[in-house]
């Protein structure tokens, strides 16, 4: 009688452009949240030399940032070896 397939329904097409349009919004909303966990990580990396320089131990700095002591120190250690090779 109708010769029309599901896909060709207007209430089909519809729902997957929704699905579509959510699935975007999924997406952007965890770029964003990437972007931001990104960005904390990178404040963590330049705030470590800086409370060091004012003689917060390790351990503080550790502390404050919710960082392991070794992840401190292997900053600190890196640090040292860029600010050995500019000068």
């Amino acid at each position: 009688m109708f010769e029309i397939t599901l896909q060709e329904t207007r209430v089909y097409q519809e729902a997957k452009e929704e699905g579509r349009q959510e699935g975007l919004k999924q997406a952007l909303e965890e770029i964003r949240e990437l972007g931001i966990q990104q960005g904390r990580e990178l404040a963590k990396l330049e705030l470590i030399p800086r409370f060091l320089a004012y003689g917060i131990s390790i351990e503080e700095v550790a502390s404050l940032l919710h960082l392991t002591i070794e992840q401190v120190e292997q900053l600190r250690l890196a640090t040292e070896q860029e600010s050995s090779i500019s000068t």
